[in-house]
C-alpha cells in the first residue's frame, strides 16, 4: 500500500473513531508511521485531507451505482449486486462511522459530497424502476428514489453500529458473522420490497 493510501486509511479509523476536530494531523502521521511534514507533502491541510477521505468513500458509489442501475429492473443477479454496494461498508465499518459522523456534523458540506458524487445515479435508478414498473416487475408502491435512499441508509447505519449491536443478535459468536448476517438480511429486504410476485418467479 503506497503512503498516499495508507494516509487515507489511518485518516478514515481516526476521524471515524474520534472526530474530525478531535484529530490531530500529528497523531494521522503517527499511524501510518511518517513525519507530519511528509504527510504535508501529500495532503497541504487537514481539511484537505478530510475532503480527499470524504471524496474517495463517496466516489465508490460511481463505480458500484452504475451497476445495480443497470441491472435493478430484474432480480436476475440482484443479490450479487447488493452484495458489492454492501462490501464496501461492510469490509471496513469506519468507512460507514465515517459517513455517520460527517452527515451529522457538517450536514452542509456532505450535501454538495452527496449531490456530486451520488445523486446523478440515484436519479438515473429511479428512472430506470419507473420504467421496470411500467413492466410490472417491480412493485406500484415502489417510490424508486426514496427507495434508492433507504437501502443506502440502511447499508451504512446498519453497517456503522452492527459491530455493537451484535450483542443483542445471538447466534453468532466468531467475529465478523454479524456483518455477514447483517449484509443478508439487508439484501433480502432490499429485494423483497422491490419486486413483483411476477418477477421473483422468473
Amino acid at each position: 500500500m503506497d503512503v498516499r493510501k495508507q494516509i487515507l486509511t489511518q485518516a478514515t479509523r481516526l476521524f471515524a473513531g474520534q472526530g474530525y476536530d478531535g484529530t490531530s494531523v500529528q497523531q494521522i502521521a503517527d499511524a501510518v508511521g511518517i513525519r507530519k511534514p511528509s504527510l504535508l507533502y501529500h495532503f497541504k491541510s487537514k481539511d484537505e485531507l478530510r475532503e480527499n477521505v470524504i471524496a474517495e468513500m463517496l466516489g465508490h458509489w460511481n463505480a458500484v451505482l452504475p451497476g445495480l442501475l443497470l441491472k435493478a429492473s430484474t432480480e436476475e443477479r440482484f443479490d450479487a449486486t447488493m452484495e458489492a454496494l454492501t462490501e464496501f461498508f461492510i469490509e471496513d465499518p469506519d468507512r460507514a462511522r465515517l459517513f455517520l459522523r460527517e452527515t451529522l456534523d457538517r450536514p452542509q458540506s456532505m450535501k454538495a459530497m452527496l449531490a456530486k458524487f451520488v445523486q446523478p445515479w440515484v436519479n438515473l435508478l429511479g428512472e430506470q424502476l419507473e420504467r421496470a414498473k411500467g413492466r410490472g416487475l417491480v412493485r406500484a408502491d415502489v417510490d424508486p428514489e426514496a427507495y434508492a435512499v433507504e437501502v443506502i441508509t440502511m447499508a451504512v447505519a446498519g453497517t456503522a453500529v452492527i459491530d455493537t449491536l451484535e450483542v443483542i443478535l445471538p447466534g453468532t459468536p466468531a467475529r465478523g458473522s454479524t456483518r455477514k448476517r447483517h449484509a443478508r438480511e439487508l439484501i433480502r429486504v432490499a429485494r423483497s420490497s422491490l419486486y413483483t410476485d411476477n418477477e421473483g418467479e422468473k
